[in-house]
């Protein structure tokens, strides 16, 4: 059997389960077992497969066609333009929360005096966020909290291999409790799925993904109002929060903001397609360390 018959084979299978783009994900499959890139795959179409790969291709696509998500099969996801281990320890990295990486490099960056930053990145899961701040702001200083070791075992891996493991502190504990000291800026992707609707999210999330990074009690703010509740003993004057939500939360996340954040600025960032993504929030400012690029 060729490569190319193979990729057939595979290809059919997942249309059949219903997958939309079942010869791109089985080509993804077949260059991660086999190690190689797109275009060597296709000069090496007619070559014959050797009976070891086939058989690992096929447990690899019966492994999608049970819905496991193609970044735990595979093992990495790209985030930010930088490439994250990610297992089933840890959420997988969604390009959304990019715009919560965006908006807290442009705080920073408008700061008006330059000093070492000091950033919390709140359940940091696969340290996406936490890594991709530390590689873009190269004075900052980050702290990468989560409540399970296991993640932060995943994150400590992406922090060597993008060589900024000095500049981000690994704290295990509930949120903002293990944190030393006060930051100027706090990021976060905390759950907000509603408890309710978990069984409604697809096979790939519902079934794989750790429930505890999405589950974010009855309205989904549970963990956001733990958050904020304890923030503001936690930043500095002057500083920053910003956290995602879902796309229906814009409103109700934004009054709670301002419920404990009384004198500061409160703005519902949207995405390009106006969807709500996340909560920002600017504290005044007065005599105080700043930072910046």
């Amino acid at each position: 059997m060729t490569l190319a018959e193979a990729l057939y084979g595979a290809t059919r299978t997942l249309a059949m389960h219903g997958f939309e783009e079942p010869r791109l994900e089985s080509e993804m499959l077949l260059m991660h077992l086999l190690g190689i890139g797109r275009v060597e795959l296709y000069l090496r179409l007619e070559e014959s497969i050797a009976p070891e790969h086939l058989k690992g291709l096929r447990g690899l696509v019966e492994r999608r066609a049970r819905y496991e998500p193609m970044a735990y099969i595979v093992g990495h996801r790209e985030f930010f333009g930088l490439d994250f281990l990610v297992d089933r320890r840890v959420l997988i990295p969604r390009p959304e929360s990019e715009l919560l990486v965006e908006r807290a490099i442009a705080f920073v960056r408008g700061q008006a005096h330059t000093a070492g930053c000091l950033i919390a990145d709140v359940g940091t899961g696969c340290g996406a966020i936490a890594v991709a701040l530390a590689v873009n702001l190269p004075l900052a200083k980050v702290y990468a909290t989560d409540i399970s070791p296991a993640a932060l075992e995943v994150t400590a891996h992406s922090a060597r291999k993008h060589g900024v493991e000095a500049r981000v502190a690994l704290l295990q504990g509930d949120m903002l409790e293990p944190l030393p000291e006060p930051v100027q800026l706090i990021v976060a992707n905390l759950p907000y799925v509603k408890d309710g609707e978990l069984p409604r999210l697809s096979p790939q999330v519902y079934l794989f993904e750790p429930a505890l990074a999405l589950a974010g009690g009855v309205g989904g703010l549970d963990k956001i109002e733990g958050l904020l509740s304890q923030a503001g003993l936690k930043l500095l004057p002057g500083g920053g929060l910003i956290f995602e939500i879902g796309h229906d939360q814009g409103q109700a996340a934004a009054e709670l903001a301002r419920r404990y954040f009384t004198e500061a600025g409160v703005e519902v960032l949207t995405d390009l397609g106006g969807r709500c993504r996340a909560v920002c929030i600017e504290t005044k400012k007065k005599e105080a360390p700043s930072c910046s690029r």
